[in-house]
């Protein structure tokens, strides 16, 4: 609790909270820039870091790929806006990467407070690697967090943003080690005559409650 207001870590399932905030692109809220398509946010420890280097330039370099799918990108740490715009310029000149996407100055720590990437066991000042998936509904589907001194891994990253459009579009599941164009998981039957159907199809089982077919995406 700070000032009488209580944050809240939010979970999957939740609705994102809304902010407004100021970013090196300029004036951000963020349901509208999540209207429409689904966000990647994602916070890191401090600009000119060694670590958060790698990390947000790796995210610019995918960004098109993101876009592809219908995915925008969004940064965060605990400093100013002037040394968010000074390391993107550094990262660009000594780099020759261009991080386009916005990252929040949240140098008050309000957006950090509410989305829970203070934990005060790893450090109370900096935001810990957290990773928020939101869908164009502005649901949070699913959340990562990694510790200040280990890089996030941006295939992982991939993997599971495709995974999320997958079961979200056709209403499947994904199993263990997934990728896009394998098989993927049928809901169980919930009732008898669903049952039967089940096992009176073409569908490849191990058994009545697990079932695969192909990636619908492939078809």
């Amino acid at each position: 609790m700070e000032n009488g207001t209580t944050f809240t870590m939010p979970r999957i399932g939740d609705k994102a909270p809304d902010f407004q905030a100021n970013t090196t692109t300029g004036p951000l809220k963020f349901s509208d820039y999540n209207k429409d398509s689904w966000v990647i946010m994602f916070s890191h420890p401090a600009d000119f870091t060694p670590v958060c280097t790698t990390e947000l330039s790796g995210f610019a370099q995918e960004e098109e790929w993101f876009r592809q799918r219908n995915t925008k990108l969004i940064g965060l740490s605990i400093d100013s806006i002037h040394s968010h715009v000074a390391w993107v310029d550094n990262v660009r000149r000594n780099l020759g990467i261009y991080m386009r996407f916005p990252i929040i100055a949240d140098i008050d720590m309000k957006v950090a407070k509410m989305y829970g990437m203070l934990q005060p066991g790893e450090s109370e000042t900096a935001a810990v690697r957290a990773v928020f998936f939101v869908d164009p509904a502005g649901t949070i589907r699913l959340i990562m967090y990694y510790p200040l001194n280990v890089g996030r891994n941006m295939v992982e990253i991939k993997r599971v943003l495709e995974a999320l459009q997958t079961t979200s579009k056709h209403g499947v599941a994904c199993p263990l080690n997934w990728q896009p164009g394998e098989k993927v998981i049928v809901p169980p039957p919930k009732d008898l005559k669903a049952l039967d159907e089940r096992l009176a199809s073409n569908l490849e089982m191990v058994d009545f409650y697990l079932a695969r077919k192909p990636d619908p995406a492939m078809n």
